[in-house]
């Protein structure tokens, strides 16, 4: 931000007020992280000084100070979010009573909280690609790329030199090795603020035979407890792998297919997911587990009401840091932890 300090000196001679005193700006602060300041330098003998300020919406700042040559006075500039401009004057009182007085002329700004959005169309991790905007100018970007190989795709810095706020920006990473585990973006606005966030788009699907519940139960009967067994050994081999990269989190989801009504599917289904979510904890697996269900109202293959379809009598096992996006599904889901 341009600041303009106009100097006009009375009753002292140019020479003897700059080396007396200097004054320099802070014109910009983050709401929560300070103020914009004025700084007043004192290099040599004074008796004191005020500033006299007027803000451009009529409020009036008056500080008086002091201090031994060396000492730094700095002044916090109380204002409401935003730019305003300030007009006044600082007066300096000399050991002999004399005094000189510099006007004052700058625009000083608190800035808003900045705004980093990231929706979830816009990480696109077939295409390489993770687009977000910044609610003022964006200068840069810092980006880490993760893969859960342990490897970096991509680690560096994005120019986007003043791009104006709200419009989208866009960074991209080579193709590497491994399934995308972690993106760190930090992002700076043109004054070297900066946001950030960790996108973990990462997830694991874990192929399992499906158990065969009996109708209208949600008991896990004592023959298909092998089949969980086998499960319970396939996350806990994925936990190990990849685990020591970031916090995973195992998420069950619970389908059935069109017999009955919508509301005794949707209940039989989370009641099941739970069952399956309940007896690999007591297997031994510490990770969080979440899980929901969603009845007959996301068929693996869709059919009539009514149909006793096997395909679509199935549950989800998947490993993720992040609730995981999913496509088809009827309703946001409402995860509940065990």
């Amino acid at each position: 931000m341009n600041v303009r300090l106009l100097l006009c000196l009375t009753l002292l001679p140019l020479c003897a007020f700059a080396d007396a005193v200097r004054v320099s700006l802070q014109p910009q602060a983050a709401l929560g992280k300070g103020l914009p300041a004025l700084q007043v330098h004192i290099d040599e003998p004074i008796a004191g000084f005020e500033v006299k300020l007027k803000r451009g919406d009529g409020q009036e700042v008056r500080v008086k100070g002091g201090g031994e040559p060396g000492v730094t006075r700095t002044l916090p500039l109380e204002q409401p979010e935003g730019r305003f401009h300030y007009e006044g004057e600082l007066v300096v009182r000399f050991k002999d009573a004399e005094e000189a007085s510099m006007p004052l002329s700058f625009d000083a700004e608190l800035l808003g909280p900045l705004k980093l959005t990231v929706l979830p169309e816009d990480v696109d991790v077939p295409g390489r690609t993770l687009r977000f905007t910044l609610s003022r100018p964006a200068s840069r970007a810092q980006v880490t790329v993760l893969m859960d190989t342990g490897k970096k795709a991509f680690e560096g810095e994005v120019p986007f030199d003043g791009v104006p706020a709200g419009r989208p920006l866009e960074v991209t990473w080579p193709a590497t090795e491994g399934r995308v585990l972690r993106i760190s973006l930090k992002a700076f606005d043109t004054s070297e603020f900066y946001t950030g966030v960790d996108l973990f788009p990462w997830r694991v699907d874990i192929p399992h035979e499906e158990v065969n519940f009996s109708s209208g139960s949600a008991q896990v009967p004592e023959a298909e407890r092998r089949k969980l067994d086998a499960s319970h050994v396939l996350i806990s081999d994925a936990v190990k792998r990849y685990g020591r990269f970031a916090e995973l989190r195992l998420y069950i989801l619970g389908h059935t297919d069109t017999v009955g009504d919508t509301a005794s599917n949707r209940d039989l289904s989370l009641q099941r997911a739970r069952a399956i979510a309940t007896y690999l904890r007591k297997k031994g697996l510490k990770l969080p587990i979440f899980y929901e269900g969603f009845g007959e109202q996301s068929p693996l293959v869709a059919t009539p009401d009514e149909t006793a379809e096997a395909s679509n009598r199935r549950a989800e096992y998947i490993l993720a840091v992040e609730p995981p996006a999913l496509s088809s599904t009827p309703f946001p889901p409402q995860w509940r932890k065990l």
